[in-house]
């Protein structure tokens, strides 16, 4: 049995889940509402306040759903009472970034300004003080849409391994090289 899939998701107080006869899941809650599709491998209920998953039958394929599926509407409970959040660091000189609604400009020291629009689902936040990194903080409640779109901006300018520069997860780690004078 799978060690995820065979776990139960118990719903906050808020959340309502709503499982229909296509097997597509909707988790509604106070910040907003999710819908996944379901293969028909799985069948999903709900029993005493908690999400159950079980899956047919022990095949190779449906013990890998299992656990998927249960990872993803638990997940969608997540998001929509607490949400996901992303924080990004600008490490450079001169690297910037502001928010207007849904367009996000970066200065990434290109010779252009970089405009990048979010989906609406995503909510962006620029921090910058002086004598640290400039903060782009993402929040969504859906994890694979504001991961996806971190990962986006991330790619705009990677983190090099010899200075640092570049675009971060701000709990990322770069794995630095030495120079060529280390090399003498």
């Amino acid at each position: 049995m799978s060690r995820i899939g065979k776990l139960p998701i118990s719903l906050p107080k808020g959340v309502g889940v709503n499982i229909d006869d296509k097997n597509i899941v909707t988790v509604k809650g106070p910040l907003g509402e999710l819908q996944q599709e379901v293969n028909t491998c799985i069948t999903v209920t709900v029993e005493d306040n908690n999400i159950v998953c079980k899956r047919i039958s022990d095949e190779k394929s449906h013990r890998a759903m299992h656990g998927l599926y249960r990872s993803l509407i638990a997940n969608m409970v997540q998001g929509v009472s607490e949400g996901f959040k992303i924080q990004l660091e600008m490490v450079g000189v001169g690297y910037r970034a502001t928010a207007n609604g849904e367009l996000l400009e970066l200065n990434l020291g290109f010779s252009h300004n970089v405009m990048f629009l979010l989906p609406k689902e995503v909510k962006v936040a620029t921090f910058a003080e002086k004598g640290k990194n400039p903060l782009i903080v993402l929040t969504s409640n859906d994890k694979q849409l504001v991961g996806q779109v971190a990962a986006k901006i991330r790619s705009m300018r990677k983190p090099e391994p010899y200075k640092g520069k570049g675009i971060k997860y701000s709990n990322e780690v770069v794995r630095r090289k030495a120079g060529k004078a280390a090399g003498k």
